[in-house]
């Protein structure tokens, strides 16, 4: 038998899922998680999960991980010292940056730029210079090159980045750089420009090489002594990292390439939510994936997610493809306080995480948090994890009453105003990439997961007009199912600037295939086989004069039926929908991107056995919540005695191992053959 184990690290739990190829058979745990060194973590579930199964980790053939170090290592500023080499005359290229102000009309004003990842100090400029077409317009030096890297050497820089002016069209001189910085500074990682990202726009090409290099001593770190402790344990499968993009990445490659993992921890949500619309037979999906610190929500259309060319953490924002998922700071573990200035409740984006976490959990936390206020309310039992985890209800309305008392309200007033303000929170960052993209969010189901996930789906489905509300099977892991079913991908970039005019379909399809070329023999290099490789291509076309792209996704199949007219109509189409408008300029060719994937997994969803509709059979006891503003009886079931085609009349809970769904008052839930929760106004 072979084994693939899912592993997604959360900023308060750890989860894991552990499938059997064979028999489809899965197991899952949920362990704290390690902020101070997450392997440690993992390690543990590692552990934990071989022992439920009854296995050991030299049976797993594939250890698939979503992580958030490279994340994490930004937003705390705790990547690398890098050091930059530039062409002469570009020396403050981070410096100048774009001239972009994110906020509103006063942003400008209140804005407080963001310190560049490669500090003017550690930047240093060489002689050379390639032309816009790739022919070399003025050579290379070697005792200069030599000495930048000599001062940069004695600068004490942790990682080197090569950016140079049209090196994405020859990157012969970067190259050069390269050897002789393994020759001066041998311990010090170094990333090309043409390497990471062969495309125009120096500015971009340069930020995310030096992203690249800020978070390799950080992830190679992490990574090596995870696979160093998974091998000494026995672990002998193939070890990959899910992309920001939703594909898997090798361990080794992930060390010289992290900057694409960046948003890897929430690609396995969307990857698994589309797992569970295909085999529930739901193709447009909104998800919420609700965690101890942050709520991260994404658009599935056709059982395709939405991708976008730029991935942003925090106030970076470099060119690497990742699933347009947005992240705000409300979650199971968001602090509710009132400031002084305005005593008006706020809630988040401060989080108690996992250690202490929220009062509830009794584990030193004093603060209120959105958990607490579920407990108060009645809407999360005492029991979590299936009894393993006891929570404090009277610690958890003492720190509720605190917010009260400040408010001047009752106790059950206040934790519903925590509660309802976490909802809107949730629905905001829904509407950005539903309504402020073009879509009507009334057209997709609302799935919720992550451990707080399907606590609010309800609420928030019915704040976005979308429905069913699904509380998928498995809820709380459904991260790492995601790790488990995605595939492997790889991609290779480059500029392509031309007007469609200037050029013609047997032109792209040379460069196209040559690129194709490449990406296949990476994934067969992976052990992926030639005849399980699928192909797609990406092109990024404008309007002539505009600043930014808009890419497109074709099969090569639809390029040699369609041709270029197909390619200009798919944009328009598009350009319509984003913006509400098209105009009569040219178009133009920017960007052309080869994409490999491997096999997806053939893993079809275990069937429940057919029930009456009655759920009594899975009724635990009779249970209080609030409701409309009093305490109202209500039901709690077990999910794992549910059956299919059983109607669950709310207000009623429904408990598993790793989650707990709520069903609000006016709602029925009906349980589906595979088991998912779908929730409808009655």
């Amino acid at each position: 038998m072979t084994y693939r184990l899912g592993v997604d690290v959360g900023g308060t739990f750890t989860d894991l899922l552990l499938l059997d190829q064979g028999s489809a058979a899965f197991w899952r745990h949920k362990t704290p998680s390690t902020p101070h060194d997450s392997s440690e973590g993992v390690l543990a579930g590692v552990d934990a999960i071989c022992a439920k199964a009854g296995i050991t980790p030299a049976e797993i053939e594939f250890f698939l991980h979503g992580t958030t170090v490279a994340t994490n290592a930004v937003l705390e500023g705790k990547g690398a010292r890098v050091g930059l080499v530039t062409s002469d005359g570009y020396r403050q290229v981070m410096q100048i940056a774009r001239s972009f102000v994110p906020g509103g009309l006063a942003g400008w004003i209140v804005w407080p730029k963001p310190e560049p990842l490669a500090r003017l100090e550690d930047t240093v400029e060489i002689a050379g210079r390639m032309d816009a077409h790739g022919n070399e317009l003025r050579p290379i030096d070697d005792d200069d090159i030599r000495s930048a890297l000599g001062s940069l050497k004695a600068q004490g820089v942790q990682a080197l980045t090569v950016s140079l002016m049209n090196a994405y069209l020859n990157g012969a001189h970067e190259a050069r750089v390269g050897e002789l910085a393994a020759e001066i500074m041998p311990d010090v990682p170094v990333s090309l420009s043409h390497v990471v990202l062969p495309e125009m726009q120096e500015y971009e090409r340069t930020l995310t090489t030096v992203a690249n290099a800020a978070v390799r001593p950080v992830m190679r770190k992490y990574i090596s002594n995870l696979r160093e402790r998974l091998r000494s344990g026995g672990m002998a499968g193939n070890i990959s990292l899910l992309r920001s993009d939703g594909g898997l990445m090798s361990s080794e490659k992930s060390e010289e390439h992290p900057v694409s993992l960046l948003m890897s921890g929430p690609a396995g949500g969307v990857t698994g939510a589309i797992w569970v619309g295909r085999n529930a037979g739901i193709p447009n999906i909104l998800t919420l994936d609700v965690g101890g610190t942050s709520t991260d929500v994404a658009l599935i259309e056709n059982l395709q997610a939405r991708r976008v060319r730029t991935t942003e953490v925090g106030h970076l924002s470099v060119r690497a493809s990742a699933l347009d998922v947005k992240t705000v700071g409300a979650g199971g573990g968001s602090i509710a306080y009132v400031p002084e200035l305005t005593g008006a409740l706020r809630v988040g984006p401060q989080s108690a995480g996992a250690v202490p976490g929220p009062v509830a959990y009794q584990k030193g936390g004093t603060e209120p948090t959105v958990t607490d206020a579920n407990v108060v309310l009645g809407y999360l039992p005492e029991n979590l994890l299936g009894g393993t985890f006891r929570l404090d209800r009277e610690g958890a309305k003492a720190a509720v009453q605190k917010i009260a008392d400040k408010l001047g309200i009752g106790l059950m007033e206040a934790a519903r105003g925590i509660i309802d303000i976490v909802n809107e929170n949730m629905f905001g960052a829904l509407r950005m990439i539903s309504v402020q993209q073009g879509y009507d969010p009334r057209h997709f189901a609302l799935m919720g997961f992550g451990g707080a996930g399907p606590l609010h789906v309800n609420a928030v489905a019915r704040l976005m007009g979308s429905w069913p509300a699904i509380s998928p099977v498995s809820p709380g892991v459904l991260c790492a199912l995601g790790d488990v079913t995605t595939r492997m991908r790889t991609e290779t970039a480059r500029s392509f600037s031309r007007r469609f005019s200037a050029t013609g379909l047997a032109e792209v399809q040379a460069v196209l295939s040559e690129m194709d070329g490449q990406t296949r023999s990476e994934l067969t290099a992976e052990g992926v086989g030639a005849e399980a490789i699928t192909s797609v291509f990406e092109i990024d076309v404008r309007y002539e004069g505009q600043a930014f792209e808009v890419p497109l996704v074709v099969t090569p199949e639809d390029l040699a039926s369609g041709g270029l007219e197909e390619v200009i109509a798919r944009f328009n189409e598009e350009h319509l929908r984003l913006f509400t408008f098209n105009m009569d300029s040219p178009h133009e060719l920017v960007n052309l991107r080869a994409i490999a994937l491997g096999p997806v997994l053939n893993l079809p969803a275990p069937k429940l056995p057919e029930g009456d509709g009655d759920p009594i059979a899975a009724k635990l006891r009779d249970h209080e919540l609030w409701v409309d503003g009093a305490m109202r009886p209500a039901v709690i079931y077990d999910r794992a005695l549910l059956r299919a085609n059983d109607r669950i009349e709310g207000p009623a809970i429904v408990i598993e191992m790793d989650s707990t769904t709520l069903i609000e008052a006016d709602c029925i839930g009906i349980v589906d053959a595979s088991g998912n929760i779908l929730i409808n106004l009655r």
